[in-house]
């Protein structure tokens, strides 16, 4: 099933961060914002569109709470949440453990959260441990078929951590920086906080230094004002999408800019509020819940769960959005592109919030066509 949507009066506003108390509740002695940016253009070019071509079909099946895939060559890697495994995909469509992270503590949503793989074939995870979110480095052992983890190293650690709002998604941008998507972890006023990693996109070396380019000088903040971020991609021209999760009114998808404040606590959807960055689109929480999230060509692709639908989204018209397979496979959790060109995207049904069925949780793939 197919459905289309626009959602009128979305508009990116030119930011003026330097806030004064930007909402009940927050605490006076916040650390100042920070200087002045704007608010980013839709990509003149988006690239050609892309659509599914034909019905998807099973990848693997049979896994247990998964959350994110990433791909070391043509090996696909598979986080499961719950008990801090990461699982490798095998030719046969099987699966194999290739370890354990230690010291992973799942309460409600925390746990083993988001998977990246660097340039060097190094994994990164992001899990809640007994002090916090962390992000930690593998070497991995082994060949395809026969990956283990290796020797690791803690390259982020202490990011505010709960039972929900723990962000989670890693992703190395087009300029060689590993970016994270950190939730508020329920202490909304921390989202405008400077001194805390709580509701911010981080920049990070692949080391986990500060890159000197950053917008703040000395810190790892890139981005600031969100809830519960937990997709984040690229277009080709360099352009950063992230899909945010709301409170009960606008989950959103936004263009995300070095320095910028996305308002929440004291904003959430589109508030035509100066001070902040509007999303360039929202959906209520009930058709969307979005997570993971691709580009593909001149397409985003978002991983809703509340939703039960792959969206897409125009790069090049990002206001405006298609919905495809709503209700066939349950919640979703993550989409990525495979090596291949295809489109992959993963189930959630078993993170008890859904509602499993035979085979779940699995992985799906659909080709690609331009639209």
């Amino acid at each position: 099933m197919v459905t289309s949507s626009t959602v009128r009066g979305s508009r990116l506003l030119t930011l003026l961060p330097a806030l004064a108390l930007v909402a009940a509740g927050c605490a006076s002695g916040e650390s100042d914002p920070g200087p002045t940016s704007s608010a980013p253009e839709s990509p003149a070019d988006g690239g050609t569109a892309v659509v599914p071509a034909g019905s998807p079909a099973d990848v693997t099946t049979d896994l247990a709470a998964p959350w994110s895939i990433a791909f070391v060559g043509e090996t696909a890697l598979i986080s499961n949440r719950d008990d801090g495994d990461v699982w490798e995909l095998t030719d046969d469509g099987s699966t194999r453990l290739v370890g354990t992270v230690d010291g992973v503590v799942h309460q409600g949503e925390s746990g083993l959260l988001g998977l990246a793989v660097d340039d060097q074939d190094r994994l990164y995870a992001y899990s809640t441990a007994d002090d916090g979110n962390r992000v930690q480095r593998f070497e991995l052992t082994g060949d395809p078929g026969s990956y283990g983890l290796g020797p690791v190293e803690t390259i982020l650690e202490g990011v505010p951590a709960a039972s929900n709002h723990d962000g989670g998604r890693i992703a190395f941008g087009p300029d060689g920086m590993l970016y994270v998507a950190t939730g508020d972890a329920n202490d909304r006023p921390a989202a405008q906080d400077l001194e805390s990693l709580a509701g911010k996109i981080l920049r990070l070396t692949p080391d986990g230094a500060a890159p000197d380019d950053n917008p703040f000088p000395g810190s790892l903040v890139y981005s600031l004002g969100h809830r519960n971020p937990q997709g984040i991609a690229w277009a080709s021209d360099g352009t950063m999408f992230a899909a945010e999760f709301g409170q009960d009114r606008w989950d959103e998808l936004n263009i995300v800019t070095a320095g910028s404040n996305y308002g929440w606590p004291a904003a959430e959807g589109i508030a035509g509020d100066d001070r902040f960055v509007d999303p360039v689109q929202q959906w209520e929480p009930d058709i969307a819940s979005p997570s993971g999230i691709a580009v593909a060509d001149g397409t985003v692709f978002i991983a809703n769960l509340r939703g039960a639908v792959l969206r897409s989204v125009p790069v090049a018209d990002p206001t405006t959005s298609t919905d495809y397979f709503t209700g066939e496979h349950g919640r979703l959790r993550d989409v990525v592109v495979a090596p291949d060109g295809d489109l992959w995207f993963l189930t959630n049904n078993t993170d008890g919030r859904g509602d499993a069925r035979g085979g779940d949780d699995r992985i799906l793939r659909v080709g690609l066509e331009p639209a």
